[in-house]
């Protein structure tokens, strides 16, 4: 399949010894940055999908065909493996597998299912999780609507925050004996948090966040950590940017003075421009 040396890539990170950060991605111009910058995976967070494409918060207002179409326009313009945070898988177990169907065929190389309850439940104003029963029962929805089976499928709980720890180390057994290929966790606090499920655990360990006591690579990769998140800087960047672009035009400054802008240079290599100027040379028989 088209994606499958992807998904391979994605594979190797997870089943090797080492702890990597990925870089946050959401659009065709930020994928091909972080693969120039030579990360060896995307992350494309639900909170960025949300901002990119509807400019709305991370409250599941983003539905599962734009997130695919997105996933799809990344997967054409880089080769990049990309995670990606599939939420809740877009409804119950049959949405699931149609979020991991949609999804694979758009491109990523991995996804993850959270048990998380969402949208939020009326007049709640603390996140849920769902049933342990009903998670187990998206984790097998997710493995069943996989037909490449290179395809990343990872089981993501945030009960260490929402509930306990050892709700957390409960829920990553029970989706580990499912059949999950990794196990990302949200909310841990605490070197000992961690440590407790890795004890608990044999699956790869990703982790969406944690304390800077938890920042160092190496020993996340002790604890069997292979790849740990940063959250997402560069979206907050680019909007800023914008926003202080935007800004100083409205204020009259001249574009000739503007700061902080693309170089043509750099301009050219997100657009690959030297590709397409060797691809219309070749077909088109314009000169280069």
């Amino acid at each position: 399949m088209a994606f499958r040396s992807r998904r391979e890539k994605l594979r190797s990170i997870l089943s090797g010894d080492n702890c990597v950060h990925p870089g946050s991605v959401y659009d065709a111009i930020s994928i091909r940055i972080a693969e120039d910058l030579g990360f060896p995976l995307g992350m494309f967070g639900g909170s960025v999908a949300s901002l990119a494409v509807l400019g709305d918060p991370d409250v599941t207002l983003i539905t599962l065909t734009e997130l695919a179409e997105q996933m799809r326009r990344m997967s054409r313009a880089s080769a990049l493996p990309v995670l990606v945070d599939a939420d809740h898988g877009y409804g119950n177990a049959l949405n699931v597998r149609r979020t991991v169907q949609e999804l694979e065929m758009a491109g990523a190389a991995g996804l993850t299912i959270e048990d998380t309850l969402l949208p939020a439940a009326f007049g709640e104003t603390k996140a849920q999780l769902v049933s342990l029963e009903e998670g187990i029962g998206k984790m097998k929805a997710a493995l069943d609507g996989r037909s490449d089976p290179s395809l990343v499928i990872m089981g993501r709980t945030g009960a260490a925050a929402i509930t306990s720890i050892e709700d957390a180390v409960r829920r990553a057994r029970a989706y580990e004996a499912v059949g999950v290929d990794a196990l990302f966790f949200t909310g841990i606090k605490s070197r000992t948090e961690l440590e407790a499920i890795a004890s608990a655990t044999r699956l790869p360990i990703v982790l969406g966040g944690a304390p800077e006591a938890l920042s160092a690579l190496d020993d996340l990769a002790r604890q069997r950590v292979r790849i740990a998140l940063q959250g997402h800087a560069p979206i907050a960047a680019a909007t800023q940017a914008v926003y202080e672009t935007q800004k100083a035009l409205r204020e009259g400054v001249a574009p000739k003075n503007l700061k902080g802008l693309a170089s043509s240079e750099l301009t050219a290599r997100v657009m690959r421009e030297a590709d397409v100027k060797a691809r219309s040379a070749d077909v088109l028989g314009l000169k280069r």
